[in-house]
């Protein structure tokens, strides 16, 4: 469901939410994440590392399902973001899309964090402007 907020897109079963906040893109995928909606979330994490913001925080609390398509999505956005000196952070991981991660070990190339507030937050002396 599209809200019509800003940065938001919507095709069915997927909600995609872009806002930068503490330096970093927040991305938030709400729905399911799939082969029919994996270019939703593609989209944003590409252009944020284009746009300078190479920590890609993903809240993933409202991910439902999520195939190995997004996983490729996801690890494409890990390897851009990477290149560019940044990282892909996953926050809040509902159980059901752990699993996924945990099977694929892919939970071990992501820092994984236990929420939203944990991923934002940054060692000391880390610069809260986007990395260029």
């Amino acid at each position: 469901m599209d809200r019509g907020m800003p940065g938001s897109t919507s095709q069915g079963r997927l909600t995609v939410d872009l806002r930068h906040e503490e330096g970093s893109a927040v991305v938030t995928p709400e729905g399911e994440l799939d082969h029919y909606t994996a270019e939703l979330l593609r989209e944003p994490l590409e252009r944020s590392v284009d746009e300078g913001y190479s920590r890609l925080v993903v809240d993933c609390s409202r991910l439902e399902f999520c195939d190995s398509t997004g996983l490729n999505v996801l690890l494409g956005a890990r390897l851009k973001a990477e290149a560019e000196g940044g990282a892909v952070h996953l926050a809040g991981m509902l159980p059901v899309v752990a699993r996924v991660f945990e099977i694929t070990g892919a939970s071990a190339v992501f820092t994984v964090h236990d929420d939203l507030a944990s991923a934002l937050r940054r060692p000391s002396g880390a610069s809260q402007q986007p990395d260029a």
